[in-house]
């Protein structure tokens, strides 16, 4: 019985010294952490989707607060608003960013871009692409398994049964740009929303010559050049056989749009356009 109690009462006495030692070792390392930061944290919209650059919406929170200004510290779930709120209370100025939305640079749906041979793996396009190319002869395309869906909290991006590419909805996109970093072939691009959300880019990242570019996908961009040329603000620029177009240079005049022969530069929300008078056809009185 005496035994029992021995070690009853020694345990106990051990459990409080080290207690008191964990107490005091808390107490001497503690860092003490700036209030601010948990008022910063609360207006942010808590996604911690990492589209900030920082691992969470209190890291963020706390580089705004050791900040000494807000110009590379952006939240783009909350956009310029949040942003405006977290300047007021940290008595601090933010510009204004230009919004931003998620696009996909691809065309190849089935009828364009024929399937060569059938993928019979995992459900996955990162591990697909780790295997090889693609089911298809584009190398650079999409490969339609729906990462990019997965990494989207925000229900901004579905796999379209039809095409069987990715589609942005561009009302709930927030530009996080979990969407890109899940893309392994990089079709994926955040592309200013432009003024009523209209955009022009090319949807296409295929980097082969023309002729192996086009044999793979009807729509591939080709490096022609065309719409280098007829682009009166220089926002045209042709790599390894690929056109891009510089959103901060475009002043949608779409010229380019109709001057590509394989139709790989997209117009989007744009008016439908009104025919010119001589192409149209000819009425007798």
């Amino acid at each position: 019985m005496n035994t029992v109690l021995f070690t009853i009462l020694s345990l106990s006495i051990l459990g409080i010294l080290l207690a008191l030692i964990l107490y005091f070792v808390a107490q001497k390392f503690k860092v003490e952490e700036d209030p601010r930061i948990d008022d910063v944290q609360a207006i942010l919209p808590g996604a911690n989707c990492g589209g900030c650059g920082f691992a969470g919406c209190r890291a963020f929170a706390e580089s705004c607060v050791k900040a000494e200004n807000l110009e590379k510290n952006f939240c783009p779930v909350g956009g310029n608003e949040v942003m405006k709120q977290v300047a007021k209370y940290l008595g601090m100025e933010v510009a204004e960013k230009t919004p931003q939305v998620a696009v996909v640079r691809c065309n190849g749906n089935c009828d364009n871009r024929p399937k060569t041979n059938n993928y019979d793996g995992f459900s996955s396009c990162a591990v697909m692409a780790s295997f090889y190319s693609g089911d298809t002869a584009c190398k650079y395309g999409c490969l339609g398994h729906g990462d990019c869906v997965l990494s989207c909290q925000f229900d901004a991006i579905k796999m379209d049964p039809r095409t069987g590419l990715p589609e942005v909805d561009e009302n709930k996109c927030t530009a996080c740009g979990a969407c890109v970093k899940a893309c392994p072939k990089m079709i994926i691009e955040l592309r200013n929303k432009g003024i009523k959300s209209r955009r022009i880019f090319v949807s296409c990242v295929n980097k082969d010559k023309g002729g192996v570019a086009k044999k793979a996908c009807a729509v591939a961009c080709i490096g022609c050049t065309k719409c280098q040329k007829v682009c009166a603000y220089d926002a045209i620029t042709i790599t390894s056989n690929l056109a891009y177009i510089d959103y901060n240079k475009c002043k949608l005049c779409r010229k380019c749009v109709v001057e590509c022969p394989t139709h790989a530069i997209w117009e989007v929300n744009f008016p439908v356009r009104v025919p010119k008078k001589e192409d149209s056809p000819l009425v007798e009185q």
